[in-house]
């Protein structure tokens, strides 16, 4: 995505709706009013959940406010922490891991199934505006690689086949269920033993 689009796609004004703006409320309620500004990384999270999984300037400069903080002090903690986007992703955000379990295990493969059925290159949003995808280092799922992460949910276990079948899901907008694509329940050996995490011996 071009600069010129990214600066066309910022919204003038930011401030939390109703919803978000009680949860605001409610974290703020864990801090000391003078220690407020701690809770900058939990708003800057509700604001990108608010704005389709990314943050515009204007809400950085809203939370400035609201915390009473330096905006330059609320921009450096948006720009130090990856999973905070500064530029649209589309509605589902995949990130896919190609450290090296995971790329042992054919996470090129599944870049592979991004490039061909979201866009050629990462972090450039799908024709019909849905989705992006990036490569990222490790997300803590190595004995279920490979696997990718779609907002805040995990798909493991993956191959060419199951991440088509998610991506395509993902444009008829009735995502499929996170978790293991091969039966596994949460991180069990995968082993004829010890199938689905239950003893057949």
């Amino acid at each position: 995505m071009s600069l010129k689009k990214v600066h066309s796609e910022q919204p003038k004004n930011f401030e939390f709706n109703v919803k978000f703006k009680s949860v605001a409320e409610e974290i703020l309620k864990k801090y000391p009013e003078k220690n407020k500004k701690s809770a900058v990384m939990p708003f800057l999270y509700l604001a990108q959940k608010q704005n389709d999984n990314w943050i515009p300037l204007a809400a950085i400069k809203y939370i400035s406010k609201y915390l009473s903080m330096p905006y330059i002090s609320v921009y450096e903690v948006a720009t130090f922490y990856s999973m905070f986007n500064l530029s649209p992703v589309g509605k589902y955000f995949i990130q896919i891991c190609t450290t090296t379990p995971c790329l042992i295990r054919g996470a090129d493969k599944i870049v592979k199934v991004c490039k061909q059925k979201i866009s050629e290159k990462e972090n450039q949003i799908s024709k019909n505006g849905e989705c992006s995808w990036t490569e990222v280092e490790c997300l803590g799922a190595c004995v279920n690689a490979p696997m990718m992460q779609i907002n805040n949910d995990y798909y493991e276990d993956l191959d060419e086949k199951s991440t088509s079948k998610i991506i395509d899901s993902i444009f008829k907008d009735e995502i499929l269920k996170p978790g293991s694509y091969r039966g596994r329940k949460n991180t069990s050996p995968e082993d004829a033993n010890t199938i689905n995490g239950s003893e057949n011996a």
